[in-house]
């Protein structure tokens, strides 16, 4: 949505007569500036409060005689016939006040009185139902591609007056870097600019990190975790069909092209055995194609307050969605969704996380790729299920032979230990019905054995290590069995 296409919202909401606009955004300047302007253009009163100033008129910034209490403010505003837009800025954490609360709903349910409206503009917003239902939301377009684009060649020109040196880029870099920054408020994308050059006068990939970071800082959320993963695909042992698969779909992915009639992908479900190589494929999945990965815990959403569980995985959803092109990863999904899986146990919780995570799995416009991870199939709802939610079902099964020795080279090499000193077919027929995760772990704890007895690594030591343990394979035979049979005819090997 372009500036203009914000002011003929307006205008069409104005014109409508909308007793309340909604605005949510941590941009609070380039909202206002955009009502600002829609009020010049239309010549509609425009007014201002905070809990700074009180109401006043800008520029003016004048105040009425004691409003600066948002509850005085609307008092102020009920008693006067003044026609006008009356923005409220950061009114949030007054609005728990049910007085103040009350206050708004009565200046409300009078705006036929006057021609007027109210705006409340601030970070988050969360009104009861009866005034919600008298609300319209207005969305405050991100920055676009030119204007990032624009503000990198503003601040390498500031850069090279106050240092007298060229900003130096690596070409992929800067192409990230705009990239990644396009919806970003602009005075955030800004300093975020100016971040990524001040401190050594180049942009390189090493930078883009912590922009990424500091860009999900800013964003205010703390239900996703952020990591841009080293992990690469050909670091997964095994996996054929699965690096095949993605190796397919990166190029749509990275460079969407709308005019060659090709959709991005948008994600896959990998079921399968614990410690088989899930997680870390998520990981390498963003790696292999250098995007940022998202973490979203299903598990940091749930609130005992009504709604605030939704409002949550909303937030998350948006925040991935202004980080893209970005892979989401959702570690073993099933703990979030299936608790309550007839709508009766958790006051249906459940039920409309499930329906709002559903909704934007069939719409979401931005390039997130998904990546949800399960363990326990039979839990899972099954519409997420249905084909269309994902564009793959994969079922991630304990490593074969070459894996398993494909695994043990990565993990040997990892540790910085000598190959030639190791027979990895060897290794591997010892390690049969282990997972990817239990061959780690045999490792490590071969290497602490052989630090204990101050000597280096060797066979023997790990062959040992591998004979005392006993794998998840053999401890839940009967869950392993019943897994595969399920997903023999409904899943892709991968």
């Amino acid at each position: 949505m372009s500036q203009r296409d914000v002011v003929s919202q307006l205008r069409l909401l104005w014109e409508c007569r909308y007793p309340l606009i909604l605005i949510e955004t941590h941009d609070e300047v380039a909202a206002f500036e955009q009502v600002q302007r829609f009020c010049q253009l239309d010549r509609v009163p425009c007014f201002a409060w905070s809990a700074a100033d009180g109401l006043c008129r800008p520029p003016e910034h004048k105040a009425e005689y004691n409003t600066q209490s948002l509850d005085d403010a609307l008092k102020h505003i009920d008693a006067s016939p003044q026609n006008g837009l009356f923005v409220l800025l950061d009114p949030h954490p007054y609005l728990d006040d049910p007085v103040t609360l009350r206050r708004l709903r009565e200046v409300v349910q009078e705006h036929h009185r006057a021609d007027r409206a109210i705006v409340l503009i601030a970070p988050e917003l969360n009104l009861p139902g009866e005034l919600a239902a008298q609300a319209a939301r207005l969305e405050i377009p991100g920055s676009t591609r030119s204007e990032i684009q624009q503000i990198v060649k503003d601040e390498a020109a500031r850069h090279k007056r106050d240092s007298g040196e060229t900003l130096r880029a690596d070409e992929a870099a800067y192409q990230l870097l705009i990239q990644y920054l396009t919806g970003t408020p602009l005075p955030l994308a800004r300093r975020l600019v100016r971040q990524a050059m001040r401190d050594d006068g180049q942009i390189t990939r090493d930078d883009l990190t912590q922009v990424l970071k500091q860009k999900q800082a800013s964003l205010g959320s703390d239900i996703l975790g952020f990591e841009f993963p080293a992990a690469r695909l050909d670091e997964v042992g095994g996996l054929t069909n699965l690096k095949q698969w993605l190796s397919l779909r990166r190029r749509a992915f990275i460079q969407a092209d709308a005019e060659a009639s090709v959709e991005a992908p948008r994600g896959m479900l990998l079921l399968g055995v614990q410690g088989a190589g899930k997680s870390f494929a998520a990981k390498a999945v963003a790696g292999s194609w250098g995007v940022p990965l998202l973490r979203l815990d299903m598990g940091t959403l749930f609130n005992k307050f009504f709604g605030e569980t939704e409002r949550n995985l909303r937030q998350a959803l948006a925040t991935a969605e202004t980080m893209a092109p970005c892979v989401l990863w959702v570690d073993e999904i099933e703990k979030g969704l299936a608790s309550d899986a007839d709508g009766g146990t958790d006051g249906g919780v459940s039920r409309r996380v499930l329906g709002t995570l559903l909704t934007w799995l069939n719409e979401r416009p931005a390039p997130v790729f998904l990546v949800a991870t399960a363990n326990d199939v039979r839990a899972l709802p099954p519409e997420l299920m249905r084909k269309g939610r994902f564009d793959e079902l994969f079922f991630v099964d304990l490593p074969d032979g070459p894996a398993r020795a494909a695994i043990f080279r990565v993990h040997l090499s990892k540790r910085k230990q000598p190959l030639d000193r190791f027979d990895l077919l060897a290794l591997a027929q010892g390690s049969d019905g282990y997972s990817g995760a239990e061959i780690e772990a045999s490792v490590r704890s071969a290497l602490l054995e052989a630090h204990a007895a101050e000597r280096s690594l060797d066979q023997p030591t790990l062959l040992a290590t591998l004979a005392a343990t006993k794998p998840l394979s053999v401890l839940r035979a009967e869950e392993l069995d019943e897994l595969r049979a399920w997903a023999r005819s409904r899943t892709v090997p991968a």
